[in-house]
């Protein structure tokens, strides 16, 4: 797409304690309450990061930062509101056609809401891009920001210039010579994919979509991106209409201890099979025994934060 530098505050002189008006610039969050799990394995991971570089193609926007958690995902996304909106939808639409397909769970993501910001200054969208790619470490994985495989973390100001970890590096490649039947094989898709496009073992690498040298610009500088890197916090994004709590335990371990309260009060395997009144009573279980915060409960148990509140 054609991008105006002065949208991004990019050209625009520094002025010491102001903000710098920005446009077009959207922050996308779907609702980690509603599913337990989207991605289960790294096939699923893989595939939904395919699935940002083949719907990039078809919408008139820039993607300057995303993360894919396991059970939410997010963008940062430049471009006017309505291509960004049906660039969103359209990517949860195809994920939950991925999902049925592979899982046979009809209509999984029917009720998977999509909540968006506005962001209006260079000093929120420096907060914004930081706390996306924050997420992983933030929820207790095991990962530095920038090591993480499932987000755009890696490619801002890194000497390599390349993605994550040096032992995907050492495996890049370009689709030169595979054939058109292999590709949509391989992709799932029969849309005609350059030669030079950068691979490593079936993943299409992020920096053939996220323009890096155009984030590094609206940071200006490496130490300018690690100050908004270590100062930027949950509340800084949540106070202004969105996204997830502190946690206090990753959701993949309280997932453990879930299971274990499911068979323990209720002798089932599954969260779904439960009444309204049994979550409840699962999310107080879970709330006691683990200190989670009311929105991870809200994941765990499938209901909204705000329904749960007064009960927790």
């Amino acid at each position: 797409m054609k991008t105006d530098l002065s949208d991004l505050a990019i050209g625009l002189p520094f002025i010491k304690g102001q903000n710098l008006p920005v446009k077009n610039c959207w922050h996308f969050s779907t609702d980690g309450t509603v599913q337990d799990v989207l991605f289960r394995d790294e096939e699923d991971f893989v595939a939904a990061m395919n699935r940002i570089y083949l719907l990039a193609q078809k919408y008139d926007i820039l993607i300057l930062a995303f993360c894919l958690m396991d059970n939410h995902i997010h963008f940062i996304l430049y471009g006017a509101f309505d291509e960004a909106n049906r660039f969103m939808h359209e990517y949860v639409r195809q994920t939950s056609m991925s999902i049925a397909r592979k899982y046979n769970l009809k209509k999984n993501l029917r009720n998977l809401e999509i909540h968006h910001q506005d962001i209006t200054d260079d000093a929120y969208l420096k907060t914004a891009i930081c706390y996306v790619i924050k997420n992983p470490p933030v929820a207790g994985l095991p990962w530095q920001a920038h090591d993480y495989p499932w987000s755009s973390g890696s490619l801002y100001f890194r000497s390599f210039q390349s993605w994550t970890a040096p032992g995907w590096h050492n495996r890049k490649g370009t689709l030169a010579g595979m054939s058109a039947m292999r590709k949509e094989q391989l992709f799932h898709t029969r849309e005609s994919l350059p030669d030079s496009l950068e691979v490593i073992d079936g993943l299409i690498l992020p920096t053939n979509y996220i323009p890096v040298d155009l984030v590094e610009r609206i940071f200006r500088s490496h130490r300018s991106y690690l100050f908004f890197l270590g100062r930027t916090k949950e509340e800084d994004v949540e106070s202004r209409g969105g996204a997830i709590s502190r946690l206090s335990l990753p959701d993949n371990e309280l997932r453990q201890h879930k299971r274990e309260i499911l068979k323990e009060l209720f002798g089932r395997c599954s969260s779904r099979e439960l009444s309204t009144t049994q979550r409840l009573r699962l999310g107080r279980e879970l709330r006691r025994r683990y200190n989670c915060s009311v929105k991870q409960v809200a994941r765990m148990v499938g209901l909204r934060a705000e329904e749960l509140a007064g009960f927790l």
